[in-house]
């Protein structure tokens, strides 16, 4: 492997490590948000319909992380 490949492996897995750590504190977040949410609606109906695109896109968060978890083997 010549430098310059060196150079674009190094970059390109930086970018992956940088997307990942986006994505981890995306999931953070978005789940003390839920947890705020979560004090101030007592009734179960608006705390769901407020937070299952939420837990929706942690699902994808979760999906995502795991992808980039194997292929920078973080796991």
């Amino acid at each position: 492997m010549t430098n310059v490949s060196k150079i674009e492996s190094l970059k390109f897995e930086n970018q992956k490590l940088r997307s990942y750590i986006s994505l981890v504190l995306a999931e953070i977040q978005l789940v003390e948000r839920i947890s705020e949410i979560k004090q101030n609606f007592t009734n179960p109906s608006d705390f769901n319909r407020i937070t299952m695109p939420m837990l929706d896109r942690i699902s994808k968060i979760k999906s995502e992380k795991k992808l980039l978890e194997e292929n920078l083997n973080l796991n």
